[in-house]
């Protein structure tokens, strides 16, 4: 009997596969640091049962009217703005995702990039490999203080909340803004429920952990920055288009905020033309929100997992279209 086939849209590590290549067929991109072709996902998916995506991969109408017997789809992520998830649905098409096994380590990257653009620890990195030290100021890198400060989290959801609980340790006064109360944070961590306005007019330190929706693209954006404290510092662990990024560029030039730490961009990746990139009170990651060894492996295990409990009949642990679920509740 021909093996089911599950097609990866990036190398993943051998090991990290092995439960799906003991029952099925795993066929893989085999660039690491480059992302599939259209072309060639197009191809592939026709003859895929399962696929393991990425959040570069857009699956759209086109993608999902190839994949004929694709039964599951497992992004390597806790977002799936991705995906058509609504025509994945009609198409009978379980899409699942990695949430709560990355929240600890986003949030740890979330706090340290907030703490890298507050004291300017990639400007002084910089400073001193270049040589350019040449004697001690009372001035010199200044940066700003994090402790007894505020800090505004926009979208208090798990990963927002263990943000929340690092910034304890700082003594932070923590508000909030998200589409519904957070009593857990509030209760246990002193997080303040307030309104957008209020949360970016009296913030240090504005995170950004909201998911992309039709209602928060383009969120921040020039009336926003406007409205944020001259010292603000912004910080986007989030999704790149929910920042108008030209309008942001403006608002760290003239000096209406003091600094942003972005891990995503509206466009990835981007090169090293991008404007933000040439502001010193800019420091840039390249997307690495959930980016430990040891994280990463447990979401490709997820996924595995995911893929193997469709295609054996099974329900799987995480899924995003709860309508599959519940149509395919009977046969499971």
């Amino acid at each position: 009997m021909k093996k089911l086939v599950v097609y990866v849209t990036r190398k993943l590590p051998d090991d990290s596969i092995q439960r799906l290549k003991s029952q099925f067929e795993v066929k893989m991109w085999p660039m690491e640091n480059e992302a599939i072709p259209r072309d060639v996902l197009l191809e592939e998916v026709q003859k895929a049962d399962a696929l393991i995506t990425m959040l570069s991969d857009q699956i759209d109408r086109q993608i999902l009217n190839h994949a004929s017997n694709v039964k599951v789809i497992a992004n390597l992520a806790v977002g799936f703005d991705n995906i058509d998830v609504h025509y994945a649905t009609e198409k009978g098409i379980a899409i699942c995702n990695t949430p709560d096994v990355l929240t600890d380590t986003t949030a740890d990257l979330t706090f340290g990039l907030l703490m890298a653009t507050a004291r300017r620890i990639v400007e002084a990195d910089q400073y001193i490999k270049k040589g350019q030290w040449r004697g001690w100021s009372p001035l010199l890198l200044a940066g700003q203080d994090i402790h007894h400060k505020t800090i505004g989290i926009v979208g208090m959801g798990k990963i927002g909340e263990v943000v929340a609980k690092r910034a304890t340790g700082f003594d932070m006064e923590i508000l909030y803004h998200n589409r519904s109360r957070n009593m857990n944070a509030e209760i246990k961590l002193g997080a303040q429920y307030c309104s957008f306005e209020e949360l970016i007019s009296t913030s240090d330190f504005v995170v950004c952990l909201t998911p992309l929706t039709s209602q928060t693209k383009e969120l921040f954006n020039k009336a926003v920055f406007k409205q944020m404290k001259r010292s603000a510092i912004f910080i986007n662990a989030a999704r790149g288009a929910v920042v108008n990024e030209a309008d942001l560029y403006e608002a760290l030039l003239s000096g209406e905020i003091a600094g942003a730490g972005l891990d995503v961009f509206e466009v990835e990746p981007i090169g090293a033309e991008h404007p933000l990139l040439t502001l010193p009170n800019v420091v840039a990651l390249p997307h690495i929100g959930s980016s430990s060894f040891d994280t990463r492996m447990n979401m490709i295990d997820l996924c595995c997992r995911n893929i193997m409990h469709v295609l054996t009949g099974e329900a799987p642990e995480t899924i995003v279209n709860k309508e599959w679920l519940l149509k395919h509740m009977k046969h499971l």
